[in-house]
């Protein structure tokens, strides 16, 4: 006799009851691909942890509160809900994300680097810099396009998605970004050489 497994929302009526297994069971189906998201995002193994926590803590104090509607599919809420904490997380630090090597993974491993001399270093160090600088001026939306692309590697499709937006506007919000951006480097008068 084969036991057909409990759905999402089953599982959360069944926490809500009490039963802490059921949460686990929740817990245990959704953790990797809202972990994966979060470090998708972030680009770095510890603070995708410390948010995943969070994330967590959060699904279990909305759940408990009774603030949880039965609308959306629990997967897609507690993305969001990743989500949000990572822009966050953004936010408050100022922080752009960053590929950091690992035990497993060294991106110096894929790549073919070639060194620059010191000259070529800090020309290139003081145009991200500047570029950083031109982001962070543009308005929250496209700037939130413009990270999401460019520092978290997502497509216009997961941004879209991840935003709530159709991709024809998360698009558009793109290409707004980098008019501004051409428009304030003339106003300026920045050289990104």
């Amino acid at each position: 006799m084969q036991v057909t497994p409990l759905n999402d929302q089953q599982l959360i009526v069944s926490y809500l009851d009490g039963n802490d297994k059921a949460f686990e069971e929740l817990l245990t189906r959704h953790k990797q691909r809202i972990y994966t998201q979060i470090y998708l995002f972030v680009k770095d193994k510890a603070l995708a942890e410390d948010i995943f926590q969070e994330v967590f803590i959060k699904i279990i104090d909305t759940l408990r509160k009774g603030k949880y509607n039965h609308e959306g599919k629990f997967l897609q809420w507690a993305l969001r809900i990743a989500y949000n904490m990572c822009v966050d997380h953004f936010r408050r630090t100022k922080r752009r994300p960053t590929v950091a090597p690992t035990e497993a993974f060294d991106i110096f491993d894929v790549l073919e680097v070639v060194e620059d001399n010191a000259e070529q270093a800090i020309m290139k160090s003081q145009t991200h810099d500047k570029i950083r600088k031109l982001v962070d001026m543009l308005p929250p939306e496209q700037r939130e396009v413009v990270i999401l692309r460019h520092y978290a590697d997502m497509s216009f499709k997961e941004i879209s998605q991840l935003t709530r937006v159709s991709i024809n506007t998360a698009l558009g919000r793109m290409r707004y970004a980098l008019i501004n951006i051409r428009r304030l480097v003339e106003e300026k008068q920045i050289t990104l050489q």
